[in-house]
């Protein structure tokens, strides 16, 4: 979709313009357009960008929370040391 955009420049950016599509043999119109665009789309991209990210990051953040044991888990490094000893010698015992 396109739309019809009037602006008031001043007369130093008109003629600035107007030097510069004459140089490259465009319309004064096409050139301020494309000056525009140009511009807007470096914004644009980076709108679409931080949304993306943001949308990743809800999904990413989804899988948060917490989850529910049915027995008491101990976290505790020495306890978990000694759980393990105590598994590798009733290994080593029902072996024997």
């Amino acid at each position: 979709m396109n739309q019809i955009l009037t602006l008031k420049l001043d007369d130093k950016v008109f003629t600035a313009i107007q030097q510069q599509a004459e140089a490259i043999g465009i319309s004064t119109e096409l050139l301020a357009a494309n000056l525009l665009k140009q511009q807007f789309e470096k914004t644009f991209q980076q709108i679409i960008n931080e949304s993306e990210n943001q949308l990743a990051r809800e999904r990413f953040e989804r899988h948060f929370g917490e989850i529910s044991l049915d027995c008491d888990m101990n976290i505790n490094n020495e306890s978990i040391d000694a759980d393990l000893a105590m598994e590798y010698i009733c290994n080593h015992i029902d072996k024997k």
